[in-house]
């Protein structure tokens, strides 16, 4: 069994991304030949956010397994910690879909989210509004060639509560979602 877990970047201007060797089919941005290509919303580009952290690991297992345990919010809470009271106020649930509205407490905050970027079994991003703080979270999923799937997930925060949470607990957020990667490869690897 292959688990690649990156160690995260909080707060630092993001330059390049550590790679496997087989990353070859990732898509790029311009200008970063290395990174993933993420879409950030002008608002919330990392190099201008309180809060930025990176985090990947490689799944061994398919990018449809995998983006079906991640889109089915309403189950974060039996294998996330930090994920409590899904509740969708855009449809019924149970799964996220593109432009998929909800409400969830993490971090200790209620945070209301958006779905702005769906791309099954490939992409997924949404905004986070809470008090104190806001959010822009991307989940990026690259199919490998030996049938596992590296995920890249990346957040940036604002707020007066990200600027806090960065000067008292700077790694909280890295390592938060570096248990949401582990949590989700074992879930992944249960079925």
């Amino acid at each position: 069994m292959r688990k690649v877990l990156r160690p995260a970047r909080i707060g630092a201007r993001p330059t390049g991304m550590t790679t496997t060797p087989n990353l070859s089919q990732a898509a790029t941005s311009p200008g970063t030949a290395s990174r993933p290509a993420i879409r950030w919303p002008e608002r919330y580009l990392p190099e201008r956010a309180a809060v930025f952290a990176h985090n990947e690991i490689v799944i061994p297992a398919p990018a449809a397994v995998v983006w079906r345990i991640l889109v089915r919010a309403d189950e974060w809470p039996e294998w996330y910690a930090n994920a409590h009271d899904i509740h969708f106020v855009s449809h019924t649930g149970p799964d996220l879909r593109d432009r998929s509205r909800f409400r969830w407490n993490t971090f200790g905050v209620r945070i209301s989210s958006k779905v702005l970027e769906f791309e099954p079994e490939r992409l997924l991003a949404w905004n986070a509004h809470g008090i104190g703080v806001e959010a822009y979270h991307v989940w990026l999923l690259t199919p490998l060639e030996d049938g596992s799937t590296q995920v890249v997930t990346e957040e940036t925060q604002t707020g007066w509560l990200a600027r806090l949470g960065k000067r008292f607990v700077p790694e909280h957020l890295s390592r938060r979602h570096r248990v949401w990667l582990e949590q989700l490869s074992l879930r992944a690897r249960q079925g």
